[in-house]
């Protein structure tokens, strides 16, 4: 009765489907009808009868007869026609009605066992049903052989109304992203409370609500980091939801669903938002759930379904800044979906290529003929502040490019060509400071082919390098605000791109009027000179500020994630 389905192994959770017959008594010749139903969804199963007193024999007893011959189909099992029914295709029910008619040499006890297959690599093996006597017959008690016991289902009540974040803080500790978001009110908001019950403490009520795209769900964790962790989940499975707890060993999806120790269990799929409510005791002995007289961090995720199943979450997960008493004092609690560490990446990365790097290369291209008579440490002030501020670039840079790794702990899949873009960038930034150092003298016939080289390279690192920012700004581990953060950026993008044009410009015609009569023109040169001093003052402490004030923005940003 095992589906060889990938490989899988049947599920060891506490079955949640059952079987029910019309009777509990019979005799050779009689027909009784068979209920297979459920909590949630299957897309197949297998039905057989069997003597109760040799359950693992494989001789099927009886045959079957169908009510729907549309979705069910008879199997033929040893020879024995008619007697195991299964279905016909994968189209979800949550019911199957059929008609067992016993054989004339029935023994004197038959019990039903089926394989339910919610969805593939997902089913139950070989789940117990009724045991059913001949007349006369005494019934009496047998030990199942089955690991895998079912259990009766319950129906989840359905909640009255949504819930509310009245009283966060003061009769219960919650959870909200983002801070100070109502539920009521807006079905983006995810929201998780907790509140204990009974005067003494001795259970825990949770209330867990968000987007109604999949399922909603939290963890309790020792650390901050996924695995090893007491995870329970509210699954949208079509128009109904399916609430069980369950534990991640590791960056791996949730194993031992199970609502063993679930209860008052209530749900509500309306005005597009999941939303579901349970109780637990604050000790559940041999079921390896975690004591809730205890400090956790909190992890409330979210993301789709298909076909009842958890996928990926879509987004990183909303994780508590500190470690939180379960059975502790009401609490508005904070929380982040960026880890500090990338919130750091993100910081440096953007001070190195919107401040230090940007107006590093401003001074490069426009301000070599400035301050021809002084000098800084035996160098001309243009190129040593140019070389202190792209020094600082390529530091920076480096030290952004190590913390990714540093919180992945290897090279990440999930990030696109981001990370692959970041690698040029560095390449090319290290290429810079390297080439410099072997330029030839400014009176060598090689040394325009530096001086071109050295501007190409920059000119592209620079726009790879904002290429990558606005990859960047779309990655989960640093989920910066959308639209906002990319029209920031692109902001920014214009207004450099602008900047550098029109003082290119200026600079161009500069040059063109400075090819006539020198000496005709010199009275009004000089004149001229001090405006074009004032303008570059002011472009380059426009260039500054405004780079500054929109640096700021993202990294308050940032700060706020």
């Amino acid at each position: 009765m095992k589906p060889h389905h990938g490989g899988a192994s049947g599920q060891t959770t506490l079955s949640p489907y059952q079987l029910q017959t019309n009777t509990s008594t019979f005799s050779p010749g009689d027909q009784i009808r068979v209920i297979l139903s459920g909590t949630s969804y299957f897309e197949g199963f297998l039905l057989q009868a069997r003597d109760a007193a040799q359950p693992e024999s494989a001789s099927a007893i009886g045959s079957f007869t169908l009510t729907n011959p549309d979705r069910m189909q008879l199997l033929t099992c040893n020879n024995h026609q008619g007697s195991a029914v299964s279905q016909t295709s994968d189209a979800r029910q949550t019911e199957v009605v059929v008609i067992w008619t016993a054989p004339q040499d029935s023994p004197n006890e038959v019990q039903f066992f089926v394989t339910v297959v919610a969805h593939y690599k997902v089913f139950w093996l070989k789940v117990p049903g009724p045991i059913i006597y001949q007349h006369g017959i005494t019934p009496h008690p047998h030990q199942t052989t089955s690991t895998h016991p079912t259990i009766q289902p319950t129906t989840p009540s359905i909640l009255p109304g949504p819930f509310t974040s009245e009283g966060c803080g003061q009769s219960k500790s919650c959870l909200l992203d983002p801070p100070g978001c109502d539920p009521e009110k807006d079905p983006h908001c995810f929201y998780m409370s907790m509140s204990t019950e009974g005067t003494d403490k001795t259970s825990v009520m949770f209330e867990l609500s968000g987007p109604a795209e999949g399922y909603v769900s939290f963890a309790l964790s020792w650390d901050t980091w996924m695995g090893n962790d007491d995870v329970y989940l509210c699954i949208k499975d079509e128009d109904r939801v399916s609430v069980s707890a369950a534990f991640v060993s590791g960056r791996t999806y949730p194993e031992d669903h199970s609502q063993s120790g679930l209860s008052s269990v209530s749900w509500r799929l309306a005005d597009g938002s999941i939303q579901c409510r349970f109780s637990r005791p604050v000790k559940l002995t041999n079921q390896g759930r975690f004591d809730l007289d205890q400090g956790y961090f909190l992890f409330l995720a979210s993301g789709h379904t298909q076909y009842g199943e958890i996928r990926k979450h879509s987004r990183q997960p909303l994780i508590s800044r500190d470690r939180k008493l379960i059975t502790g004092p009401p609490q508005v609690l904070r929380g982040s979906r960026s880890p500090t560490i990338m919130k750091m990446h993100g910081a440096l990365m953007l001070l190195a290529w919107m401040l230090t790097g940007s107006v590093g290369t401003f001074i490069a291209s426009f301000y070599k003929p400035d301050w021809p008579n002084q000098t800084l440490f035996g160098q001309k002030v243009w190129f040593q502040v140019h070389r202190g501020l792209m020094m600082l670039t390529v530091i920076l840079t480096v030290v952004a490019f190590c913390l990714p790794f540093i919180y992945r702990k290897g090279w990440s899949t999930d990030a696109g060509v981001h990370p692959h873009l970041g690698c040029c960038v560095l390449v090319l930034s290290l290429i810079q400071p390297i080439a410099a150092m072997h330029r030839p003298p400014p009176d060598s016939n090689r040394r325009f082919i530096f001086n071109w080289t050295h501007s190409s390279i920059g000119i592209f690192t620079e726009i790879l390098a904002v290429a990558t920012m606005l990859l960047g700004v779309g990655q989960t581990s640093l989920p910066l605000p959308s639209p906002w953060a990319t029209s920031v950026l692109i902001g920014y993008v214009v207004w450099v791109a602008s900047l550098k044009v029109a003082l290119g410009w200026h600079s161009r015609y500069r040059k063109s009027l400075g090819s006539g009569d020198q000496q005709a023109i010199l009275p009004e040169q000089i004149q001229q000179s001090h405006w074009v001093s004032l303008i570059k003052s002011l472009s380059l402490t426009a260039l500054a500020l405004v780079n500054c004030g929109l640096l700021i923005a993202l990294l308050s940003s940032i700060a706020d994630i």
